[in-house]
């Protein structure tokens, strides 16, 4: 994104913000108008039981004989009356009105707009929830862009590159964790270009940000499935692995959200039966996102058992997707990727017709060393795709480009931030966009 029309850029973003304004105040008038019925249901309510309490006082008095069966019946009537609101209760708003507020109109805000708007969308279709996403993305990825992007940016200037500029660029993505492989692929590309004609710097980092996203592309376009998302008509099983502390059950609650919110029908299995607290961190997310958790309570419990658990149970609700947790590992555990192994042997017996992933979950800021975590299990797990993690607050999420181009890995879902909206479908153009913003 350039500089270029900046003036037109802003005011195109100004009427989208007046736009979501505009629809979150309305959202709110709704919402008040929602309470003042339901106060006024409320009121009507307590009104009718008045009534009948009153009606039930007559009866009594003038029927003493009875005085026994009376006192009986008036207990059943004011134990529905003590029911009935919390019914209500449950049923909530009629319309739901999303937690995400409107930020400031500012940069992010403008870079954000543009951004959608590159992608195709019209004003009266951008969303708050995807403008607070894609700002959280391009602060999260502030890190790495500060380790390279902004640093390349303050020394080429709008001079065109020179060998010389090749070369710190070549030192810069590395530092990213960019990996060797990636870096060789985009420096090649360039020094090409520079020797077929003059590059400034504003087209030097145009054709760097195309470079990259073809990087990422390959991988994704070579599976065949540019979005992963659950099959209609069949069980999805998908099946996260890694190792501790990369986010993995955290991750799975994350994707549940987003399933279930997407109107997929959902189930969690439990299947790291190795980390206790890992079952009772899914109970969590899976309250949160509205979505049941198959486990096993039993010390040392078969992940296996769990997952023929769930399978039954995903096949009796006509489940759309089942997220199995397992534990964390390592290549050199041989019992674990053992009982990876019989975990996918149950689903092919019990489902053979499902639809399988296996995706690894990576932590972003562990930069090379989870580009040998992705080599190892992309070995022994039989991986079809990768979810990066963590990507807020790090200097390495250029490990993102090691692992489309030396694992040959797609990468499915990122996730930049703690909250259960911040994991999110992968968009090479957002992310790309994102690691080099203009200042």
């Amino acid at each position: 994104m350039t500089n270029t029309n900046s003036d037109n850029t802003r005011e195109w973003a100004a009427q989208a913000y007046a736009l979501l304004k505009k629809k979150q105040e309305e959202q709110k008038q709704e919402l008040k108008k929602q309470e003042e019925q339901k106060q006024e249901l409320k009121k009507q309510e307590e009104q009718e039981q008045e009534l009948k309490k009153q009606e039930e006082q007559e009866q009594e008095l003038k029927k003493q004989e009875e005085q026994e069966q009376e006192l009986k019946k008036q207990e059943e009537q004011k134990q529905a009356l003590i029911d009935s609101p919390n019914k209500e209760n449950f049923q909530g708003p009629t319309q739901t009105i999303d937690e995400t507020k409107l930020g400031e109109f500012d940069d992010n805000f403008t870079w954000s707009a543009m951004v959608l708007a590159a992608q195709g969308k019209e004003i009266n279709q951008i969303s708050i929830d995807e403008i607070d996403w894609l700002t959280k993305l391009r602060r999260g990825l502030e890190e790495t862009r500060k380790g390279f992007v902004t640093e390349l940016l303050d020394k080429l200037g709008d001079d065109p590159l020179t060998p010389e500029s090749l070369d710190d660029l070549e030192t810069l993505l590395i530092r990213a964790d960019v990996g060797i492989d990636s870096t060789d692929k985009v420096i090649n590309s360039l020094r090409k270009k520079l020797n077929e004609e003059v590059v400034g710097g504003e087209a030097g980092i145009k054709f760097l940000k195309k470079e990259l996203k073809l990087i990422i592309d390959k991988p994704i376009k070579n599976s065949g499935t540019d979005l992963l998302v659950p099959k209609k008509g069949k069980l999805n099983v998908w099946l996260l692995v890694g190792v501790n502390g990369v986010g993995k059950t955290t991750t799975l609650g994350k994707l549940a959200y987003l399933s279930s919110r997407s109107n997929y029908k959902t189930l969690i299995a439990a299947a790291d039966t190795f980390r206790a607290a890992a079952v009772e961190q899914l109970k969590v997310w899976g309250e949160r996102s509205d979505v049941d958790v198959i486990s096993n309570q039993s010390k040392n419990a078969d992940p296996a058992a769990v997952v023929f658990d769930a399978i039954n149970s995903a096949k009796k609700r006509n489940v759309d997707l089942l997220l199995v947790d397992t534990a964390g590992r390592l290549q050199t555990k041989n019992n674990l990727m053992d009982e990876l192994a019989k975990i996918k042997k149950i689903i092919d017996k019990k489902v053979p017709d499902a639809i399988v992933e296996s995706l690894l979950v990576l932590d972003a800021s562990q930069g090379q060393n989870g580009l040998k975590q992705a080599k190892s299990f992309a070995k022994s797990a039989n991986l079809s795709g990768a979810i990066i993690t963590k990507l807020d607050g790090t200097s390495r999420g250029g490990v993102s480009l090691a692992v489309s181009e030396e694992v040959n890995l797609p990468i499915r879902f990122i996730g930049a931030g703690e909250g259960i909206k911040d994991l999110r479908p992968f968009n090479s153009y957002e992310f790309v966009e994102a690691l080099l913003a203009d200042k």
